[in-house]
Protein backbone atom coordinates (compact mmCIF):
# COMPACT_ATOMS: atom_id res chain seq x y z
CA UNK A 1 0.00 0.00 0.00
CA UNK A 2 1.33 3.44 -0.85
CA UNK A 3 1.25 6.16 1.74
CA UNK A 4 2.15 9.78 1.25
CA UNK A 5 3.93 11.60 4.03
CA UNK A 6 5.35 15.09 4.20
CA UNK A 7 9.10 15.32 4.36
CA UNK A 8 10.31 17.98 6.77
CA UNK A 9 13.27 18.89 4.53
CA UNK A 10 11.34 19.60 1.33
CA UNK A 11 7.82 20.14 0.08
CA UNK A 12 7.82 16.97 -2.03
CA UNK A 13 5.79 14.06 -0.63
CA UNK A 14 7.68 10.91 0.36
CA UNK A 15 6.14 7.74 -1.02
CA UNK A 16 6.17 4.74 1.30
CA UNK A 17 6.57 1.60 -0.76
CA UNK A 18 6.23 -0.90 2.09
CA UNK A 19 4.02 -3.82 1.14
CA UNK A 20 1.40 -4.86 3.65
CA UNK A 21 -1.55 -7.15 3.09
CA UNK A 22 -4.86 -5.31 2.91
CA UNK A 23 -6.50 -4.72 6.27
CA UNK A 24 -10.25 -4.36 6.73
CA UNK A 25 -10.66 -0.73 7.83
CA UNK A 26 -13.80 -1.45 9.84
CA UNK A 27 -12.28 -4.20 11.98
CA UNK A 28 -9.00 -2.29 12.40
CA UNK A 29 -10.77 0.94 13.32
CA UNK A 30 -13.25 -0.61 15.73
CA UNK A 31 -10.45 -2.63 17.32
CA UNK A 32 -8.21 0.42 17.75
CA UNK A 33 -5.51 -1.14 15.57
CA UNK A 34 -3.11 0.29 13.00
CA UNK A 35 -4.87 0.91 9.67
CA UNK A 36 -1.85 -0.35 7.66
CA UNK A 37 -0.78 -3.58 9.41
CA UNK A 38 -3.81 -4.24 11.63
CA UNK A 39 -1.60 -5.28 14.56
CA UNK A 40 -0.16 -2.17 16.24
CA UNK A 41 -2.14 0.04 18.61
CA UNK A 42 -3.77 3.16 17.18
CA UNK A 43 -4.37 4.87 20.53
CA UNK A 44 -1.80 5.71 23.19
CA UNK A 45 -4.51 6.74 25.66
CA UNK A 46 -8.26 6.40 25.78
CA UNK A 47 -8.88 8.90 22.96
CA UNK A 48 -5.32 10.07 22.22
CA UNK A 49 -3.91 8.86 18.90
CA UNK A 50 -0.34 7.56 19.22
CA UNK A 51 2.67 8.92 17.36
CA UNK A 52 3.35 5.81 15.27
CA UNK A 53 2.59 2.11 15.01
CA UNK A 54 4.98 0.00 17.08
CA UNK A 55 4.74 -2.83 14.55
CA UNK A 56 5.04 -1.24 11.07
CA UNK A 57 6.23 2.27 12.09
CA UNK A 58 3.37 4.05 10.29
CA UNK A 59 3.42 7.73 11.27
CA UNK A 60 -0.01 8.70 12.61
CA UNK A 61 0.48 12.40 11.91
CA UNK A 62 -2.00 12.09 9.02
CA UNK A 63 -4.75 11.13 11.47
CA UNK A 64 -7.08 14.05 12.02
CA UNK A 65 -10.60 12.90 12.75
CA UNK A 66 -11.62 16.40 13.86
CA UNK A 67 -15.14 16.74 15.22
CA UNK A 68 -16.59 14.03 12.97
CA UNK A 69 -16.73 11.26 15.59
CA UNK A 70 -18.27 13.57 18.20
CA UNK A 71 -21.04 14.63 15.80
CA UNK A 72 -21.95 11.04 14.95
CA UNK A 73 -21.89 10.01 18.61
CA UNK A 74 -24.04 12.94 19.74
CA UNK A 75 -26.64 12.28 17.07
CA UNK A 76 -26.82 8.50 17.49
CA UNK A 77 -26.57 8.21 21.28
CA UNK A 78 -28.72 11.30 21.81
CA UNK A 79 -31.46 9.79 19.66
CA UNK A 80 -31.34 6.51 21.60
CA UNK A 81 -31.22 8.00 25.10
CA UNK A 82 -33.90 10.64 24.48
CA UNK A 83 -36.14 8.06 22.81
CA UNK A 84 -35.77 5.65 25.72
CA UNK A 85 -36.32 8.43 28.27
CA UNK A 86 -39.51 9.53 26.53
CA UNK A 87 -40.76 5.96 26.32
CA UNK A 88 -40.09 5.37 30.05
CA UNK A 89 -41.77 8.67 30.96
CA UNK A 90 -44.90 7.97 28.92
CA UNK A 91 -45.28 4.32 29.89
CA UNK A 92 -44.13 4.34 33.54
CA UNK A 93 -44.12 7.99 34.65
CA UNK A 94 -41.30 7.72 37.22
CA UNK A 95 -40.03 10.56 39.40
CA UNK A 96 -37.46 12.98 38.02
CA UNK A 97 -34.62 11.55 40.13
CA UNK A 98 -35.14 8.14 38.47
CA UNK A 99 -34.49 9.74 35.09
CA UNK A 100 -31.27 11.29 36.40
CA UNK A 101 -30.06 7.98 37.82
CA UNK A 102 -30.90 6.09 34.62
CA UNK A 103 -30.03 8.36 31.72
CA UNK A 104 -26.97 10.36 32.78
CA UNK A 105 -24.72 7.34 33.51
CA UNK A 106 -26.07 5.49 30.47
CA UNK A 107 -25.38 8.47 28.19
CA UNK A 108 -21.85 8.91 29.59
CA UNK A 109 -20.89 5.26 29.18
CA UNK A 110 -22.38 4.97 25.70
CA UNK A 111 -20.86 8.25 24.50
CA UNK A 112 -17.34 7.49 25.71
CA UNK A 113 -17.40 3.97 24.30
CA UNK A 114 -18.88 5.04 20.98
CA UNK A 115 -16.48 7.99 20.68
CA UNK A 116 -13.41 5.73 20.79
CA UNK A 117 -14.93 3.28 18.31
CA UNK A 118 -16.02 6.02 15.91
CA UNK A 119 -12.68 7.84 16.09
CA UNK A 120 -10.78 4.64 15.28
CA UNK A 121 -13.15 3.85 12.43
CA UNK A 122 -12.89 7.32 10.86
CA UNK A 123 -9.09 7.36 11.10
CA UNK A 124 -8.87 3.91 9.56
CA UNK A 125 -11.18 4.92 6.70
CA UNK A 126 -9.20 8.13 6.26
CA UNK A 127 -6.02 6.07 5.78
CA UNK A 128 -7.68 3.54 3.46
CA UNK A 129 -9.14 6.23 1.19
CA UNK A 130 -5.96 8.34 1.26
CA UNK A 131 -7.94 11.36 2.48
CA UNK A 132 -5.93 14.56 2.50
CA UNK A 133 -6.67 18.17 3.19
CA UNK A 134 -8.23 19.85 0.18
CA UNK A 135 -6.17 22.40 -1.73
CA UNK A 136 -7.10 24.86 -4.43
CA UNK A 137 -5.06 24.64 -7.60
CA UNK A 138 -4.01 27.96 -9.09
Amino acid sequence: MIERQENSCSDKPVVDRAIWPPVDPVSAGLGGRCPRCGEGRLFSGFLTVGRECHNCRLDYSFADAGDGPAVFVILIIGFLVVGLALWVEVSLGPALWVHFILWIPLALVLCLTALRLMKGLLISLQYRNKAEQGELER
